[in-house]
This record gives C-alpha cells, structure tokens and sequence, in this order.
C-alpha cells in the first residue's frame, strides 16, 4: 500500500527519494510524487504510474533540495489522477500520507468555511489545510502544528511534513501505520518501510503509536502522545540490498519461490540444531503460558488465513486442542465469545496489516491475556503488541502475492503445533523424533517440487486462454486449494475458485465443462482414494484435470486427466510441498498472459487501511 520516504542532509536528497519510492514499488501504487524544499519555496512533481515516470520529469525539471519528502500512492478517497497524488500543499507547507482520515469530510467542510480551498478528492489534503490553519492561529512552529493537527483526525495516518518557512527540519506522526525513523550521520531519513533508506542508514527508530517526531541535519526528537520527549530504542536493520534486488531472474516473485529452500531452512534451523521442539522458540516464558492454555484462536487475512487454516488441522490433530480460524476483517466487527484460556495466534507477513493489529486490538479487550504473533518483519507493529512471538526467516518479500512468505507461515504454525503437543502430552519423544525429520527433510522437498517447473510451464500455456478454473482438495490440502486459486487470480486475473473435492456434487458441478480446467491436489494420504472418485465426477461432465499427485501414488494420466507427481509423501507436511506447484502454475501462465506478475492490478503488498 502507499510509500513514504523523506530526507534531510547536507545534499541533494532526491536520489535518495527516487530510490526510496522504487524501494516501495512493491507495496503497491498508481501514482508518485516528491516534492523538495528550494529557498522560500515548495518545488513538487507528481505523475500517476511508475515512479521511473516521476523521476523523469523531475530531471528535466532540475528539481534539487536538501530537504524533501516522496509518496507513492495507492487510490482509496478519489481516482487516480495527478491532482490525487501527493506530496498536498496548502500555502508552504507539504506533506505525504498514508493511512485513512475518516472524519476528512467533517473537517473539509469546516476548512471551507475558513476560507481554504481544495484542489483534490482525498482526504491527506485536508491534513495540510489544517497544518497551516494552526500554523496561523497560535502554533509556535511546524511541530507544534503538527501535534495540534493530528489531535483533531479520526482514523490512521503516517505523515511527512515540511514547511517553505522552516527549512531545518522535518516533523513526523505516526498512528495505525507504519513510520520508521533512519538515523544518519549529518543527515536523517524517515520512511514507511526500512527497506526505502537502506542505501542510506541501517540504523532505525520505530516509532510507536501516538508519536511525533522532528528531525534536523544533526538530530531527532521523538514525542510520545503526550507530546512529551521520549526514547525510543535504535535497531540496526539485518534486511540486506541484496535481498532486494532482482539478480538472475525476471521477477521478484520467481525469485522468491526459488529462495522457498532457504527460507524454510532457516525457519527452521533453531529447531533442527536445538534437536527438539523446545517452547523458548515462542519467548521465554513461552513454556508456563503454551502449558496452561486450553485451545487456540488464529486471525489472519488473505493468504495468512489460509496458512493459519492449513494449522487448524494441525493444532486438533496432533495437539489435541480446539482451533477457531477467523478473517480478521470479519472478527473485529461481530460480538466474539472470549475464552481467557485460549490463546490468540496473529498471521502477518508485514506485522502491519490493519485489520489483523486491529483484530488482535479486540480479542484483548475482549479478555483475551495470551497472544502470539507469526510475523515476517522485526520490531513490526503486531508482534510488538504480542506476548510471544515467532520471527519467520523468509527475507524481504517484494512480490506482491505472497510465497516464501506463506510456506514460511507454514513451518512456523507446525512448530508451534508439536510444541503444543509436547506440552499438553499428545506428543511423546518418539512422535517428537518423527516430526524432526519430517522438518529436517522439507527445505529438499521443496528444492524436488521446484524441479518440477519445466512440466508446469507446459500446463500454464494451456491455462493462459482460460477464463476460468476450478481448484479441489480434501483435508489439510484444501486450504492449498484455496491458496492456489488465489494465486492464480491475483496475477493471472483468470477467475478461480476453490472447493473441498467432497463439495463438488453440492452446487461447483454445474460449472464443469470442457472449457473448465480443474486442478486437483492429490497426495498419497488418507483421503486419496476419495479424492479419486471426485475426480470421476469432473471427467464424466467432460471437464479437463491437471493433478498434483505424490511420486509414490497409483496414479497414471490418460485421456483429459494430465499428471504431474511431486516428490514422495511428505506426510504431515505434505501441504507446504503442494504450496510449490500451485505457485508456479499461477506465475507461469501470469507470464504466458503477459500480466504484471510482480504489481497486480488492485492490489497492495502491505493493507494499511480497511
């Protein structure tokens, strides 16, 4: 979602504001703009599409300062249009914005009545009216403004803000999104994602909700809500450039399928070094907590549901504890049932998604006391506000539909699940041995399945002309299903469905045809054999299968039934290994249909707004 990225030094900052935003493109976004301070003056350029746009004309402009601000933009309140796109001015003073102001229209309307005038539908220009209004009316300078502003806004901002009239410094808040603060030396940078200064500083401040802050060339102040000074710790950010560029391959998101070993590898590696499914792995006092709780509650959204569904069958199988799974969108707006005893388990790749920190916000006032996060990004907002914490290894994902991310999410769930199991004593030390294995072998389950790329570019060909597809499966592999037909969707924009295989003769049938392909996830478990016979059930309506079996299942293709085997068995984690194929399926016929794999249309990589 949109991007921020400001600048203070002692030169020019817009390289370091276009490599900012290009360091955002994967968030998501229609629009860029950067706007930099000149003697006595705002100087700003704003283009809808990519920021490479943007950084053209400002080069043929001449745009220079020591002191600017960047955004990328992704529409919420008015279209996609430059008079939409920040930096919004009002009179000198600037700023960018992420987030939602939902009383914007009260406050519009009020500053009509003051005389002001708007040049644009959103609501981040209402920001900046009421920024000068209090520039005018009794604030002592641009930081007190600011304090003064935010105070009168409902909703979830992250803001930059400069003023013509105050070139030594850049004033900062932060509510409901994400705002990071990087410290140089002479210079000082602030950012949504840390990932848009690291070409400049790894060392960074997260700014906590209700902060404000003003940076100069020489230093930063950070304001609690109370507009008091506070500390807010230093982190040297471990996220390499590396991992942000492209290398060898043609997209972030073939890159970070094929980095799905390593990731999973270090993921687990505490487990596999340690020998055991050791409860610290959750936080130090993960052992007393996990022991006295009597079920679990996963919130999630998107594909982390999916994920935090796959370990519902997990969590009641081997664990032999109750799950609910909920969407956290639909979970924060209904009257929820709060067992104390139950433990919240939050999903989240960024640890900033709104609606899963909101969720997680009303289980607390609900009574829940214990809480654990499954993030992908340290010191995030989420796992900030959880008791226990479990860190995914999968790196810096730019790809917008989520992969290393999700199978990652997977391996953590199924830790948190033995060591459940081992503490409510449904495990023993020769099951705990088993599953230890399993693990050890996954990371080279994978790298097998990712082999299989060659036999799947042949299957996406033939999808690229569909409009249409159908995704079963049974057991833990129907959330798979579900996550596979997401996938396609999401970048391939073929509408795709998914159903459990046993659903079929309930209504999906009627849509069966020969122009309907049908991908089946089918290892070699318990519920094959079923499986088998739903697959019957498509041939005899004519429609055409594509199955994912395992190596060893009495599976052979003929005629409308093409096959592809994954490696051997992988038992209980036999739905992490499935992930892989459904991936490549959808971003090989993305490519074959000459989408933009990597910034789907619509869409966003971290939602910061509802």
């Amino acid at each position: 979602m949109c991007g921020i990225v400001g600048a203070i030094a002692g030169r020019d900052v817009v390289p370091v504001l276009v490599e900012g935003l290009k360091r955002l493109e994967y968030r998501g976004y229609d629009s860029s703009g950067i706007a930099v301070l000149e003697p006595g003056t705002v100087r700003r350029v704003r283009r809808t599409g990519r920021v490479v746009e943007m950084e053209a004309v400002a080069a043929q402009k001449g745009v220079h300062g020591q002191l600017g601000i960047g955004h990328t933009r992704w529409a919420t309140h008015g279209g996609v249009t430059e008079a939409n796109a920040h930096p919004h001015i009002s009179a000198g003073v600037a700023l960018v914005h992420n987030g939602i102001i939902e009383n914007h229209e009260q406050q519009r309307e009020r500053l009509l009545g003051l005389g002001y005038t708007f040049e644009s539908q959103t609501d981040t220009e209402v920001i900046a009216h009421l920024i000068h209004h209090h520039l005018r009316h009794g604030s002592a300078d641009l930081l007190a403004a600011l304090q003064a502003a935010v105070k009168e806004l409902t909703g979830a901002y992250a803001l930059a803000v400069m003023s013509a009239d105050e070139p030594e410094r850049l004033v900062v808040a932060r509510m409901g999104c994400p705002l990071l603060v990087g410290l140089g030396e002479g210079e000082n940078f602030v950012a949504s994602d840390v990932s848009a200064i690291l070409q400049a500083t790894r060392r960074v401040i997260f700014l906590e909700e209700g902060d404000t802050a003003e940076l100069t060339r020489n230093g930063v102040r950070v304001f609690g809500p109370d507009n008091a000074p506070v500390q807010r710790a230093q982190h040297l950010s471990d996220v390499s450039l590396a991992s942000l560029e492209l290398g060898p391959y043609r997209h972030f998101m073939q890159k970070e399928i094929h980095e799905q070993p390593r990731a999973l590898a270090d993921t687990i590696d505490a487990v596999i070094n340690a020998g055991s499914f050791d409860p610290s792995l959750f936080g130090a006092d993960a052992e007393a907590i996990l022991a006295g709780i009597e079920g679990v509650k996963i919130l999630a959204c998107g594909t982390s549901f999916y994920a935090g569904s796959t370990a519902k069958y997990w969590i009641e199988s081997i664990a032999g504890l109750p799950c609910d799974v909920e969407i956290a969108s639909e979970y924060r707006y209904r009257e929820a049932f709060a067992n104390p005893k139950h433990l919240v388990v939050t999903i989240s790749q960024s640890g900033e998604t709104l609606d899963t920190m909101e969720a997680l916000k009303y289980a607390k006032s609900l009574g829940h006391r214990h809480t654990l996060s499954i993030c992908n990004v340290q010191e995030s907002a989420i796992p900030r506000a959880s008791e226990l914490v479990c860190y995914t290894r999968a790196g810096a994902e730019i790809g917008v539909a989520s992969t290393k991310a999700f199978t990652t999410q997977l391996a953590a769930l199924f830790q948190l699940t033995v060591v459940l199991g081992k503490l409510h004593g449904k495990v023993n030390a020769e099951q705990e041995a088993d599953y230890l294995e399993q693990l050890r072998q996954l990371p080279g389950s994978v790298q097998h399945a990712l082999n299989l790329e060659p036999q799947i570019v042949a299957w996406a060909e033939r999808f690229a002309g569909k409009a249409n597809a159908l995704f079963l499966g049974r057991g833990l592999h129907y959330p798979i299903a579900l996550e596979g037909a997401l996938k396609l969707k999401e970048i391939t924009y073929i509408h795709a469905e998914a159903y459990p295989a046993g659903e079929l003769k309930h209504g999906p049938l009627a849509l069966v045809d020969e122009a309907m392909p049908v991908v089946v996830i089918a290892p070699n478990d318990s519920l094959l054999e079923k499986v088998k016979s739903n697959m019957q059930e498509v041939r005899a309506r004519g429609g055409e299968l594509f199955v994912f079996a395992d190596q060893d299942s009495n599976f052979a293709a003929s005629e409308g039934v093409h096959v592809i085997r994954t490696p051997r068995h992988a038992g209980v984690l036999s739905p992490i290994v499935h992930t892989i194929p459904v991936q490549l399926l959808a971003y090989h016929a993305a490519l074959a249909r000459g989408t933009d794999v990597d910034k789907p249309r619509n869409l966003a990589k971290s939602v910061t707004v509802e």
